[in-house]
């Protein structure tokens, strides 16, 4: 008799379980439905977001190769313009010039700045254009502080 007993009972309690959680107003399941539909939307927003960060950041390989051909011409100009430069002061003969070779070895320092710079880009997840923008503002600063250095200010 105990055992029919405990069965009802238990029935009865997973019964009222399921119809007390089951049963939903209209407005729940309609508020429901809108957290729903503005979950999907935040998401789909979300990836659309992604691939366009990632075309943003994604360079053409032709582009970046020419880009990598044209730096390494500025880079290795910038070079020949340093050991000229060195050269020009080993025949001044002018001794008081520390600060000049200083000035040529911070240039010496920047320009192989600059070839880490480019070199790093690849493992980067930078900004194409930004990277490009920044790096040819830097490499134009660099050239024109290599012609800046012999000009004589004086006047």
């Amino acid at each position: 008799m105990r055992k029919p007993i405990f069965n009802l009972v238990i029935a009865a309690t997973l019964m009222a379980g399921f119809t007390l959680t089951g049963c939903q107003t209209p407005e729940q399941k309609a508020d429901a439905a809108e957290t729903n539909v503005e979950d999907a939307q935040k998401e789909l927003a979300e990836a659309k977001e992604d691939k366009m960060t990632a075309d943003k950041n994604a360079v053409d390989a032709a582009e970046w190769q020419k880009f990598r051909t044209d730096t390494e011409a500025k880079i290795k100009a910038n070079e020949i313009r340093i050991v000229e430069l060195r050269e020009k002061k080993k025949t001044s003969g002018q001794k008081l010039d520390v600060v000049y070779t200083q000035r040529i070895d911070t240039l010496e320092q920047r320009n192989i700045g600059m070839r880490t710079w480019m070199n790093d880009y690849e493992n980067s997840n930078t900004d194409w254009a930004l990277f490009k923008r920044e790096f040819n503002h830097d490499m134009d600063e660099l050239g024109k502080a290599l012609k800046d250095l012999t000009v004589d200010n004086k006047n």
